[in-house]
């Protein structure tokens, strides 16, 4: 990964963002060495890769989640 101190990031933040995109290789930014941020390339997930759409038939809902009948349950719990 290519590190960078963060007055040269500023000062080329627009060709080091490109550089990001076109290579694919994370950027680290530091402060006085320290790591302060990491630049990872974007990168568009296929909607199977969704963390919702992993769970895709792995559950079964029975009967009415959204109708319930804890009225009076709510009302001595408040």
């Amino acid at each position: 990964m290519k590190e960078i101190g963060i007055s040269e990031f500023k000062a080329k933040c627009i060709d080091e963002l490109k550089k990001v995109q076109q290579t694919g290789e994370p950027l680290l930014v530091t402060l006085n060495k320290r790591p302060i941020a990491t630049v990872n390339p974007y990168r568009e997930e296929s909607r199977s890769n969704r963390e919702l759409g992993k769970l895709r038939g792995q559950m079964t809902i029975h009967g009415d989640i959204v109708h319930t009948d804890f009225g009076d349950e709510w009302e001595m719990n408040s």
